[in-house]
């Protein structure tokens, strides 16, 4: 199956040359910004961690955010002080057109307060809600994701590529939960879509966070990924990596995926196909 260009992935056009040339002058900077906020709150770590209370859990967390955007939003205002910022890190749907930061400053945190290493930073550029670059830092390993429209997927320098798969019965998929307190017709659907892939795939992987699945998913080392309910800055980052790796990105129907879509799939070119037969009958 071919890959879709980005102008049938996305309802605008994707920047030019120029503009990856420029996007690509500004990554060094959204480079740094993910790496000094992550490892600050890798200070912050540790493996024995465990808040008990929902109050004491709560708190943790809005102090992690917190302390990473300290360093964070300052670095990046600096560096692109034209794009606006988005402050609710929950939110989905269209933004406004324009430029805007969609940061997660601890993109699972909830694993970071518990003492688990799956966990990091991540800072996307989004142009007319296409996203046109992104940096994601994994602290804990000391590993950056970087892409710029146009110009590629890479991890540590190194560029990525998906699955060569074609057969979904040999594919290691997985989904996760976007939020928490979601509809109960979403987590319906998230346990219809697990037992459908159960069926069909070899193995299914439910974890979070999702930006993390989709790093993997970028870096061939995972074949599908699929989630209902959109949290942008879960999916964006993962979705231009994907993509830039060679990928497919569209809803679960197969149709073209935006920030307004009320699902999300990312696959290896070569099971797109498979993939979208064995979710169509989640409804």
């Amino acid at each position: 199956m071919a890959i879709q260009s980005p102008d049938l992935l996305y309802p605008s056009s994707a920047p030019g040359d120029a503009g990856t040339v420029e996007y690509q002058e500004l990554l060094p900077a959204v480079v740094a910004a993910v790496k000094a906020a992550g490892r600050h709150i890798q200070d912050r770590f540790s493996f024995d961690s465990r808040p008990m209370s929902r109050e004491e859990l709560g708190s943790a967390l809005a102090a992690n955010d917190a302390a990473s955007l300290e360093l964070l939003r300052p670095a990046l205002v600096k560096a692109r002080p034209s794009a606006g910022w988005i402050e609710d890190e929950e939110e989905g749907g269209s933004l406004p057109s324009g430029e805007y930061w969609v940061t997660d400053p601890v993109e699972g945190n909830i694993n970071h307060i518990h003492g688990m290493t799956e966990w990091g930073v991540t800072a996307t550029l989004v142009r007319d809600n296409i996203p046109v670059l992104t940096a994601a830092y994994l602290p804990m390993g000391d590993n950056i994701y970087t892409s710029v429209r146009g110009g590629g997927a890479y991890l540590d320098g190194v560029r990525l590529r998906t699955s060569l798969k074609t057969d979904l019965r040999a594919a290691l998929v997985g989904t996760g939960q976007a939020k928490p307190g979601e509809a109960i017709e979403i987590y319906r659907q998230i346990g219809q879509s697990v037992t459908a892939m159960l069926q069909g795939a070899l193995l299914v992987r439910v974890s979070v966070p999702v930006t993390l699945l989709l790093l993997q998913l970028a870096s061939g080392r995972m074949d599908v990924f699929w989630q209902y309910g959109q949290v942008r800055v879960g999916l964006l980052p993962g979705a231009l990596l994907v993509e830039e790796a060679g990928g497919t990105i569209t809803d679960i129907q197969g149709q073209p995926w935006t920030t307004a879509s009320k699902a999300f799939l990312a696959t290896a070119p070569g099971l797109h196909a498979a993939a979208v037969k064995t979710l169509s009958g989640v409804s």
